[in-house]
């Protein structure tokens, strides 16, 4: 638990709101004082949903203090199972409400022998983990919950009988306010029926916990970002013998690596059948060349131009170490230092982006993000919507390539980062990301920017300096594309020399 007034991961209690607003016909209800109540609105908000978010609050007032919260959690409970007869009701509590202690548990448990639904205590320690290790545990325990109420024969010493007839898979981990996630999933979708596979379920978002018995008869699964869906997946193979495919399909390199793990899954399991092996080889090589531009427009001059400018990647760990291998690897970009907020995964992202930075950054504090860029000056951040705030204060301009994000980053149009097509998205992004110089300097000549006045721009509000009218008339005679620089190294050597007052001497 920490107090911050801005986090790259929410409170645990909305990672368990995602997952459960993501299913058909689950309400979940949060144990919570007013304010805490918010996810109702960002959701609508952000997602631009015509239907109600599927989550109410049992509020906890100055009566609940004083008589307990008993009573009304379990009132709120069976009135909503009368209201909208929901297949499964999820009772969470938030950092708040907990500190109260109280036995929500066997709340649950009083509530599950009068109510036609099936209603779960969402088992999460909210003092220790952050929204996306909620969605996962919480995900988890949903899956498990349904799974275990089968019959022992769908167990792995008998589950080959139960498989699809053809090659079928489970994509794991697509839900609400997940960025870009509908978008990948249209094109995970797309993909799968190129390589005539078909999908059993994708869960959470649009699924039925009803339908969650089925999971075992798709032949693997897919988990297209680690955050949400690993524990579900570990799970399902450990439980039923299901293998599962964690590499995200981000990047021509790591797509044709996720096609090919595809084909090794999918002859594995057609040796016990009559279906023929497949392969996918010239799939992935027409793939390359002609439906992804990416590769075509990593030897081209426009991509060249980019070479050997720094950058600074930050987000989750799956966006963040796939960006970074892109730049490094598929175009040539120099990344200084690359980082994640994700500090429970920080073993697997160290060994993701081993070589393709010059450092590495784990913390989900965003000053010392700020201030580690303020000092690599990079041409150009990929980040979150914070790293596009700090980059806004710096002058250096911000591709955003992972949640948290903001409104802008839920476009209405078609732009998945996973799969070819993805693969685009990503180039366009990063290639007008960055300030190309001539551009630039033609509006300064032009008059194309504006003539406010020169002002510091830094992370402290505090630089000591002063900059007296004759060195700030100077300083915007400079072109805007350097003028940051000069102003930055003045800075240093007046430092240096000890000067208070910049001069046009000086």
């Amino acid at each position: 638990m920490k107090l911050a007034y801005w986090m790259y991961a929410g409170p645990a209690h909305i990672g368990t709101l995602r997952v459960a607003s993501s299913f058909k016909n689950v309400h979940a209800i949060m144990h919570a004082p007013l304010g805490d109540d918010y996810f109702n609105v960002m959701r609508s908000m952000l997602e631009r949903e015509r239907d109600f978010t599927a989550a109410s609050a049992s509020i906890v007032d100055r009566h609940v203090l004083a008589h307990g919260s008993q009573e009304r959690v379990v009132d709120n409970i069976l009135r909503k199972d009368k209201e909208e007869r929901p297949d499964l009701i999820i009772l969470t509590p938030t950092c708040t409400s907990s500190i109260l202690q109280e036995d929500l548990q066997n709340f649950v448990y009083r509530a599950s022998i009068i109510s036609d639904s099936n209603v779960i205590f969402a088992d999460v320690d909210h003092y220790q983990v952050n929204e996306i290790q909620a969605a996962d545990r919480t995900l988890e325990q949903v899956v498990r919950y349904y799974l275990d109420r089968l019959d022992r024969c769908y167990r792995q010493e008998k589950l080959d009988q139960f498989l699809t007839n053809a090659p079928s898979v489970n994509i794991i981990g697509i839900f609400t306010l997940g960025f870009h996630n509908q978008h990948d999933c249209r094109e995970l979708r797309r993909l799968l029926r190129d390589l005539d596979i078909g999908i059993n379920q994708i869960i959470p978002e649009g699924g039925s916990v009803e339908d969650l018995k089925n999971l075992p008869k798709a032949w693997f699964n897919l988990i297209p970002y680690r955050e949400v869906g690993l524990m579900t997946a570990m799970y399902l193979n450990k439980e039923y013998g299901m293998p599962y495919i964690s590499t995200a399909p981000m990047g021509a390199v790591d797509m044709a690596e996720w096609i090919r793990q595809i084909q090794k899954n999918v002859n594995t399991l057609t040796l016990s059948s009559s279906i023929k092996r497949v392969d996918y080889e010239h799939y992935i090589d027409g793939q390359t060349r002609f439906v992804s531009q990416a590769a075509w427009f990593s030897r081209s001059i426009d991509c060249q131009n980019l070479t050997g400018k720094e950058t600074v990647v930050f987000g989750d760990a799956t966006h963040a170490a796939s960006i970074t291998k892109i730049l490094a690897r598929e175009m040539g970009i120099r990344v200084s230092c690359s980082g994640t907020y994700c500090k429970h995964d920080a073993e697997w992202f160290k060994e993701q982006i081993q070589g393709f930075c010059d450092e590495i950054l784990i913390t989900d504090d965003h000053a010392e993000v700020g201030d580690m860029i303020a000092q690599m000056e990079p041409s150009a951040i990929f980040g979150t919507q914070m790293e596009r705030h700090i980059g806004k204060r710096l002058d250096i301009p911000c591709g955003v390539i992972s949640a948290p994000v903001h409104i802008q980053n839920f476009p209405l149009g078609y732009r998945p980062f996973l799969g070819y097509e993805g693969t685009n998205q990503i180039a366009d992004l990063v290639y007008n990301s960055f300030a190309l110089g001539m551009e630039d300097h033609l509006l300064d000549i032009f008059g194309g920017h504006d003539t406010k006045e020169v002002i510091t721009k830094s992370l402290s509000t505090d630089t000591g300096l002063i900059w007296n009218p004759e060195s700030r008339l100077e300083l915007s005679k400079i072109p805007r594309f350097i003028r940051e620089k000069v102003k930055i190294n003045t800075e240093k050597l007046a430092r240096q020399k000890g000067i208070e007052t910049i001069t046009v001497e000086v």
